[in-house]
């Protein structure tokens, strides 16, 4: 037989950014160990709102099969006496199980000849195991600090206030929290503020929203939510701005979510939208609404949790208190307009931006040198990306970015545009930051390129320079995610530029502040960065091991880039592992060399007709190979190389490459050398051998 199971514990409003990884960590505790007891189910469903965490499971099995196991006992020299008598490890043994020790059999278990039994485990019934599962689930979920209530000693995230566990229409016994379980489960705060006694665990949902006033499914309110918003957002003439983040959180406040329209007033609107969005946001949960040009409108969506009967009191009441957030935006924004860029970046040199690496106008400053050379290097404007370079953290000192730290490089943006700066300098100061996360946009101005790569490629040589580069899971000044960042920009916006050089010249703008050799590894560490980048895009770890040991692919990104994706595409051809195999084992001779072998080849010296045609091929590919090379067309040097397959197979199958000659030998060891040699050029393909 079996059942549904609804296990519901009612609560305090809980933290709503921890609600959905609370919800998911019960359910899949609870399940795993239901799954591990072998208790077969259906499907489950969670539920999770402001005041509750559920779980129902779909048909769960009444008890735990019967399973045959069998269990070792004592080694049989251990557990008969001389006379063939059993001994007290036997009888115990034995007596453990029910049995007597003439009902054991023997095995030999391989290490000697031990005592076993046979024996079935009954299954015990789910209701006896349910308790135990619902208690470790709720003891293991990940609550930073746990509270205590009145003067109870039990601790939990929040106050806890009922414990609903039933298993079809009977319920399951048991205390936690200092509750006991019952079928009585509460409804909206407001709405239905009454006990809902519960028939059965299946009817929890349809009970929750019809009864109490509740939408219990995270999921499902979390679309009502959004659909709510967007019809909303249409009906004022634009478009609901919807953050998934907020989305979540949002989700996660309300029980029976109804959405409103407000407004605010126009004037508002000189402040930089990013502020107002931010303001609307962050303090008050509110969804904003954008015209069909991407502008902010004076409207706002909030989400209730009453269905009011005077939902234009509510919506006053929300307007009242938004007003005074926008006006302190607008407030610090007045302010900070009287200052120019350079007169807020004065008081960045009392800033500390890391005590060995001084100030945040040093680093300004190290930034504008590094961003013009690198604006040199790819054809955008040295001048404007030193300039913005000197500004790029200027604004961190005004009051906007003060109040809204999301605002760093916006208010920049917006401050640079109204003193008259190039256009070309204030999207610099926007697109520093770019990307911020992974798959976030990158800067699309050259200027913007090359000053958020200098400030990523300053911190990263500075930080690595003075012994603090990342270890395990800490990486306080975000090393990891700037590398990748780095590296986005130049191979998605196809820049030819040289990382081991930049990191060079941003030493050398670093030179009495850091150890040289320990900045040195900063290399390194973007190495294992290039390795994180294509994992993530699915090619296999050999193909890019293949060209990560090829030192100079890996100072120039876009190079790199370009040998992995022609090591990919010719790592499933048929002449793939035969020529990895061939440059295996050549790699193998070429290693055992007390000297280098001759760096040109003697034709007079070749004997074989294999070796004669391998070496007509070899020179003919390095011709062939030049222009490809130029290019950086590696895929079609492979292609060309891919050609070599037979006459290199036929080589190994016919010529003695150790010829006792001397000469001879040399000759066929340098004719190895160049072909391992044109191979490298690409990338070191013996690594690709399965």
């Amino acid at each position: 037989m079996s059942r549904d199971l609804l296990i519901e514990l009612g609560t305090e409003e809980l933290p709503p950014k921890a609600l959905p990884t609370l919800s998911a960590a019960l359910t899949e505790e609870f399940v795993r160990q239901l799954d591990e007891a072998g208790l077969n189910h259906g499907e489950v469903e969670s539920f999770a709102a402001p005041r509750r965490l559920a779980v129902l499971v779909r048909g769960l099995d009444d008890k735990q099969a019967d399973r045959d196991i069998e269990r070792q006992g004592p080694a049989v020299q251990a557990a008969f006496d001389k006379d063939g008598n059993p001994t007290k490890a036997a009888q115990g043994f034995a007596s453990s199980l029910g049995l007597s020790v003439d009902q054991l059999d023997r095995q030999d278990t391989g290490k000697g000849e031990r005592l076993v039994a046979q024996i079935t485990e009954k299954g015990k019934p789910a209701a006896e195991l349910i308790p135990d599962f619902v208690a470790q689930a709720v003891q293991k979920l990940p609550i930073p600090k746990r509270m205590r209530w009145g003067k109870r000693k039990v601790q939990f995230v929040r106050p806890a206030h009922w414990l609903v566990a039933l298993f079809g229409d009977e319920v399951v016994p048991f205390e936690l929290l200092d509750l006991q379980a019952g079928r009585t489960s509460y409804g909206h705060r407001f709405h239905a503020p009454g006990a809902i006694e519960l028939t059965t665990a299946s009817e929890y949902a349809e009970r929750m929203e019809k009864d109490g006033h509740v939408i219990a499914d995270f999921a499902r309110r979390k679309a009502m939510i959004e659909e709510q918003a967007i019809a909303a957002g249409k009906e004022a003439g634009g478009a609901a701005q919807i953050d998934p983040d907020l989305l979540d959180e949002v989700t996660a406040l309300v029980e029976w979510p109804v959405a409103l329209m407000g407004s605010f007033d126009e004037d508002f609107l000189r402040v930089p939208q990013e502020a107002l969005i931010s303001a609307m946001e962050e303090h008050q949960k509110y969804f904003s609404v954008l015209d069909g040009d991407g502008k902010l409108m004076p409207r706002f969506i909030t989400i209730s949790n009453i269905q009011s009967k005077d939902a234009q009191q509510v919506i006053h009441g929300n307007e009242k208190v938004i007003r005074p957030r926008l006006a302190d935006a607008a407030f610090f924004y007045d302010n900070d307009c009287k200052k120019t860029l350079a007169q807020h970046g004065k008081g960045l040199a009392n800033v500390v931006f890391q005590q060995q690496l001084g100030t945040v106008a040093d680093k300004c400053a190290r930034i504008g040198g590094l961003a013009a050379l690198i604006a040199e290097q790819i054809g955008g404007d040295a001048e404007q990306a030193k300039l913005a370079g000197e500004l790029s953290k200027a604004d961190l000192n005004s009051e906007m970015v003060g109040e809204f730290d999301t605002m760093q490089g916006i208010m920049g943006f917006y401050l640079a545009r109204l003193e008259g700066q190039p256009d070309e300098v204030a999207q610099a100061l926007y697109e520093q930051y770019l990307p911020r996360f992974a798959g976030d946009k990158l800067p699309q101005s050259k200027t913007g390129m090359a000053v958020s790569l200098a400030d990523k490629i300053d911190t990263l040589v500075g930080i690595f320079g003075i012994g603090q580069k990342p270890s395990g899971t800490k990486d306080p000044y975000a090393l990891r995610r700037a590398t990748l960042g780095v590296l986005r920009i130049i191979i998605e916006n196809q820049l030819d530029l040289d990382l081991q050089y930049l990191l060079e010249k941003a030493g050398d703008q670093l030179e009495l502040r850091i150890n040289r050799a320990d900045a040195a590894e900063a290399f390194e560490f973007i190495k294992g960065r290039y390795r994180a980048i294509y994992q993530e895009q699915g090619i296999a770890t050999p193909v890019i091991l293949s060209v990560l040991a090829i030192d100079d692919a890996c100072r120039k990104p876009l190079d790199f880039d370009r040998r992995v994706k022609a090591v990919a595409a010719f790592q499933p051809r048929e002449e793939a592992q035969a020529l990895a195999a061939a440059n295996k084992r050549v790699s193998n001779i070429l290693a055992k060399l007390d000297q280098a072998p001759p760096e040109e080849i003697d034709g007079a010296l070749l004997e074989d007709e294999a070796e004669q045609t391998l070496t007509n091929l070899v020179v003919a590919s390095y011709e062939q190979s030049e222009p490809l090379l130029e290019k950086g067309d590696y895929q079609g040097v492979l292609e060309m190389l891919a050609e070599l397959r037979e006459p290199v197979d036929a080589f190994f199958d016919t010529v003695m490459v150790m010829a006792d000659d001397q000469a001879v030998r040399n000759n066929r060891l340098a004719l190895l050398a160049f072909l391992r040699d044109l191979f490298l050029n690409v990338a070191d393909i013996s690594l690709l051998q399965e």
